[in-house]
């Protein structure tokens, strides 16, 4: 089971961050967690996100869809990186989510990635799905 860990934190703990924390310090941690997760075999993948001044949304409210550069006045909380994790159960992403150093005023969202399994087998584009998966990535060659 594959689960993906979203790190969400708000401007006023990315300021806080900034402005009261070693960089360094938060490049220890991060550096030992991934560590930590790469040695249990568990890690798929996992990347910090630049900011959203570097960013832009596409709205797709209207037709055709509406470019919206950063920074986003309106963001509540930003969306600064992520995991991808491999594990045995839900209860296993529980755990390893709950190790994340990470503090006040930043989330982890967890969500299962959904399998080809999950859907109907039948279906021509999850067929091909398939194929695709089974000709470029290894853990699905047979």
């Amino acid at each position: 089971m594959r689960y993906m860990l979203i790190m969400r934190s708000t401007p006023e703990a990315e300021k806080f961050v900034a402005e009261n924390v070693d960089f360094s310090e938060i490049i220890a941690a991060m550096g030992a967690y991934n560590e930590e997760l790469i040695k249990a075999g568990v890690m798929l993948a996992g990347e910090g996100l630049t900011g959203p001044e570097e960013g832009f949304v596409v709205d797709f409210s209207s037709d055709p869809p509406v470019v919206t550069d950063g920074p986003y006045a309106e963001a509540k909380e930003l969306f600064n990186g992520f995991w991808i994790l491999d594990v045995s159960s839900i209860d296993e992403a529980k755990q390893w989510a709950r190790k994340c150093p990470l503090g006040p005023g930043v989330k982890l969202e967890v969500r299962r990635v959904s399998e080809t399994e999950d859907f109907d087998q039948d279906n021509e584009w999850i067929k091909k799905e398939a194929t695709w998966r089974e000709e470029n990535d290894p853990r699905y060659a047979k």
